[in-house]
């Protein structure tokens, strides 16, 4: 079967360059796989597990890691015991909070310079770390969505909720939960 191709070489059937991220990440070759991480040893654990069990050794694959960073609590102007919350207390709250996050990305970066294979990105998003995560994987169309778990049982799970439960129940792509051994 013949196929017609323009005399410059281009493609009869071009695709327009698209500014959305969904779009681009659809066209790009590989798959994006986003791992959460945080500063546990859980977050750790899946990661290297991902990347020695996941991403493709050939290349292609997009790892992006993303850092769910709890939003500021909301304090009044005087908390009961009465000391204030100035604007000082305040910005020392969100440079910590940065540093945090700064460091759990550059931890993960760091696993993830042994392996060149693969392409790195990273993404730190404020909020809830049940939706950021849903809510990201879906804003960039991801592939597969790379895990830890705490293992909490049953009681501790009611009490506290469970980030990887709610995103197996509530993300649009596969979950891939790793639970680290004992």
């Amino acid at each position: 079967m013949a196929s017609s191709v323009p005399e410059d070489g281009a493609s009869a059937a071009a695709a327009p360059a698209t500014a959305d991220p969904a779009a681009a990440a659809a066209e790009a070759p590989g798959r994006r796989i986003v791992v959460p991480v945080d500063e546990s040893e859980e977050s750790t654990h899946a990661l290297t597990w991902c990347l020695a069990n996941v991403v493709s050794s050939s290349g292609g694959d997009t790892l992006v890691l993303l850092h769910a960073r709890r939003p500021r609590p909301v304090y009044a102007a005087m908390d009961s015991s009465g000391y204030m919350m100035t604007s000082d207390v305040m910005a020392s709250m969100d440079k910590y909070a940065a540093a945090v996050s700064a460091a759990a990305v550059g931890k993960a970066k760091h696993i993830c310079a042994a392996f060149p294979h693969v392409t790195v990105e990273t993404m730190v998003e404020s909020g809830d770390p049940r939706d950021v995560i849903c809510d990201a994987t879906e804003k960039m169309a991801a592939d597969l969505l790379v895990m830890g778990t705490h293992g909490y049982g049953l009681i501790q799970r009611a009490f506290l909720g469970s980030v990887s439960n709610h995103c197996a129940q509530n993300c649009k792509c596969p979950v891939l939960i790793v639970k680290r051994p004992k």
